[in-house]
């Protein structure tokens, strides 16, 4: 008896295409699957959790890029770190007799030509970024190849039909002319851009491997550009961290030079040309998401049951080595325990329940370097997020430390405290000396002060009701003179003092 006849892993398109084959040979119109899965999505979490797939499935980061083949499966784990709204596209069209789909991909496999039967869809766009402040340990290992399992093959026979069709790409866009609504979309004039012999070469040249196609890619970070189907808006929000599995697209349309009379010269197709290039932000159509937890990204350590003694000797370790960083200083190494355990479980009006934020005092400009870099170094080597800040005058006066909304770009620009929920922030404050504080340096400032108190901050997207932003940690290194105070002040011992 065969095996199916698709490659979830090496060809994911070859499964949705015969699914949906077969959903239309049922008798359904495709217009009844707008916003709805006809199969596709229940094969691939078969495939992903049932079978055991998803430890095959490469994640995508600068090293996998290597060998990743484009239209293969994959693995993106980032932070959602701006919503550029939705896009239409032609999901599926009849092909002579025959219906047609596009969904999860960017052109068209076949020639629509003029087609009047068409199905017009739409997907959201969401720009991903790696995990900010992400701890070494908690980076899956990347020194595996290609998975021997996969059918290359048969993903060539998709190309090569790809190529001997003549394909006439269809691209739809958002317009940026209505700029007051959340979500911005348009139809590009006739719904069919043409594609030029250039840009057919290139096609043909992008079913190479990712090591030449995205031949820019920066080698310490790689965002991504998510295209989400089919779930509902509440199920992603900004900052949150997410696991996309799903397709891996090169849209050679997008590095073709647009027309300098291009009508959509300030839309999101020009926004995408310039700003996103698709050899430094791959594309990835998302058939399955999941939000991680903490436990998500420990590498082969199943979650033991906290038996009483195990919890003991965990503790036990943990105060110990505590301890040795702070200079053998027991009562702050409770402390700091403490306040590494600490999470917000309610608000009641404005008072963050549960919040334990330290001071630590006592120490000098001279101690701090060693001090505080051994002190980082735990933390990092203990938490999966943390970020430090050392806090100087011209640091206060030039950082941007929230997020703003750029309405002509139709961007959100990032700001140092875009930062997971969770995430453990260290602010050095022993460099911080006498002077004057700008117009952005005292809204730093007041920034810093309702982060520490409410564990959360606000960041104006001119709207009537500006979002609210949390973290659930945050301590602060301090000589004895504080700009911003916290909920513990922690005198450290005299052994710190003489680090």
């Amino acid at each position: 008896m065969g095996g199916p006849p698709y490659d979830c892993m090496a060809n994911p398109l070859g499964a949705v295409r015969l699914t949906f084959e077969k959903a239309i040979g049922s008798g359904t119109h495709p217009s009844a699957y707008d916003g709805k899965d006809w199969g596709a999505l229940d094969l691939f979490r078969h495939f992903l959790f049932q079978e055991s797939g998803l430890s095959q499935v490469p994640i995508l980061n600068p090293k996998t890029m290597r060998w990743i083949q484009p239209y293969s499966l994959v693995r993106y784990r980032g932070m959602i770190q701006d919503m550029l709204g939705n896009e239409f596209y032609v999901g599926a069209f009849k092909d002579g007799n025959l219906w047609r789909t596009n969904k999860f991909m960017d052109v068209s496999q076949y020639p629509m030509g003029s087609a009047p039967d068409m199905c017009v869809w739409e997907r959201r766009l969401l720009y991903c970024v790696p995990v900010p402040g992400q701890s070494s340990w908690t980076q899956p290992s990347c020194e595996m190849g290609p998975y021997r399992g996969m059918d290359w093959s048969s993903q060539n026979r998709e190309k090569r039909r790809r190529m001997d069709e003549e394909a006439e790409p269809m691209d739809l866009l958002p317009d940026d002319d209505n700029t007051s609504c959340p979500i911005t979309k348009k139809m590009r004039e006739n719904g069919f851009p043409s594609l030029s012999p250039e840009s057919r070469d290139s096609k043909t040249a992008s079913s190479s491997s990712c090591m030449s196609t995205f031949q820019y890619v920066d080698k310490d970070n790689l965002p991504c550009l998510v295209k989400i189907y089919d779930s509902p808006e509440s199920e992603l929000k900004l900052n949150d961290v997410f696991e996309f599995i799903g397709v891996l697209t090169f849209d050679s349309e997008l590095a073709v030079e647009k027309d300098d009379n291009d009508e959509l010269s300030t839309s999101f197709f020009d926004d995408e040309l310039v700003h996103l290039p698709s050899n430094k932000v791959p594309r990835l159509h998302c058939l399955i998401h999941r939000k991680l937890a903490v436990h998500d990204f420990l590498q082969g350590s199943p979650i033991m049951e906290p038996k009483p003694h195990l919890v003991k000797e965990i503790r036990e370790a943990l105060y110990r080595h505590l301890t040795a960083v702070l200079g053998n200083d027991g009562v702050a190494a409770h402390f700091m325990l403490l306040h590494l355990l600490s999470k917000v479980h309610a608000r009641v009006d404005d008072v963050a329940v549960g919040k334990l934020s330290l001071n630590l005092t006592g120490l000098s400009k001279e101690s701090v370097s060693v001090f505080g870099t051994r002190l980082y170094q735990a933390f990092k080597n203990l938490l999966p997020f943390t970020h430090y800040i050392p806090l100087t005058l011209e640091y206060l006066n030039t950082a941007s430390l929230a997020p703003k909304k750029d309405y002509q770009a139709n961007r959100l620009i990032p700001g140092v405290l875009q930062l997971p929920e969770g995430s453990h922030l260290m602010v050095d404050e022993t460099q911080l000396e006498s002077g004057s504080l700008s117009s952005n340096g005292i809204e730093n400032t007041k920034l810093l002060k309702n982060l520490m108190e409410f564990q959360k901050y606000l960041f104006s997207l001119l709207l009537s009701s500006p979002p609210k932003y949390q973290l659930q940690k945050h301590r602060k290194l301090g000589d004895g003179t504080w700009l911003l105070l916290d909920h513990y002040l922690i005198p450290l011992g005299q052994k710190c003092r003489r680090w």
